[in-house]
C-alpha cells in the first residue's frame, strides 16, 4: 500500500533512485545543485529525518563504511519496495497539484504604498542580479548533467528551470519599467493611510 508521505520524503527517495549509494551530505549537495532550481532544497536536518522515516518503512537501507575510511560514513540506497512505491507516486498525476508561487518581491511591491519608489526600484534591481546568478548556476548544472545518461530527465527539469529564470528576468525588467513610469503622486495617498481598499464591486 502506498504511504501518505510528504513531498520531502519522496524527493529524498527520488535522489536515492539514481545509481549508487550516497551519504546524507551527498544527497544535500545534489539537492542544492538540482532540486532547488525548480522545487526547493531541504535542509540537511530534513534529509536525515526523511532518511530515518524511509528506512523505517523499508523504502531505504543504509550501511556504515568500513575501517578503510578515516571517518565512518553511513551511505543510503533505495530498496526494491522503495523503488516500487516511488514509481507509483511519480506516475500519479493527481499528486502533483498546481504550482505554488510565493514571490517575496511581489509581496513587497504589493505593499509599495508603504515604501519609497526609489527603494522599490532598488529591490527589483537586486532581484534581477540574484536571478542572473541563479541562471548561471542552472546553466552550470545543465552542463554537468549533459554527459551522464542516467541524468536525462533531471537535465530536462534543469532546462525548464533555465527557461523559467530567463522568463523571471524578462518579468523583472518589465516590472522595473513599470516602476519607472510611476509619477511621484502614485501611491502617495496609500502612504498617508487614506482611501478605500481596491476591492471589486
Amino acid at each position: 500500500m502506498k504511504q501518505g508521505l510528504p513531498a520531502t520524503a519522496w524527493a529524498v527517495l527520488g535522489l536515492l533512485s539514481f545509481p549508487g549509494e550516497r551519504t546524507g551530505y551527498e544527497l544535500k549537495k545534489w539537492a542544492d545543485s538540482s532540486l532547488r532550481f525548480f522545487y526547493w532544497s531541504p535542509a540537511i536536518s530534513q534529509i536525515y529525518a526523511e532518511l530515518r522515516r524511509l528506512e523505517e518503512l523499508g523504502y531505504a537501507s543504509s550501511a556504515r563504511s568500513g575501517p578503510e575510511e578515516p571517518r565512518a560514513k553511513r551511505r543510503y540506497a533505495i530498496t526494491g519496495a522503495g523503488r516500487e512505491a516511488l514509481s507509483g507516486w511519480a506516475a500519479d498525476t493527481a499528486e502533483a497539484g498546481p504550482p505554488v508561487l510565493k514571490h517575496g518581491l511581489l509581496l513587497r511591491i504589493w505593499l509599495g504604498h508603504l515604501a519609497e519608489p526609489a527603494r522599490l526600484r532598488a529591490m527589483v534591481g537586486e532581484h534581477l542580479e540574484r536571478t542572473r546568478g541563479e541562471l548561471a548556476a542552472v546553466r552550470e548544472a545543465v552542463e554537468q548533467a549533459a554527459d551522464v545518461p542516467e541524468w536525462t530527465f533531471p537535465r530536462l527539469a534543469l532546462r525548464w528551470s533555465e527557461r523559467q529564470h530567463l522568463a523571471e528576468l524578462e518579468l523583472g525588467e518589465a516590472l522595473l519599467a513599470d516602476l519607472e513610469e510611476l509619477s511621484p503622486q502614485d501611491g502617495a495617498v496609500g502612504r498617508q493611510a487614506g482611501g478605500d481598499a481596491p476591492t471589486p464591486g
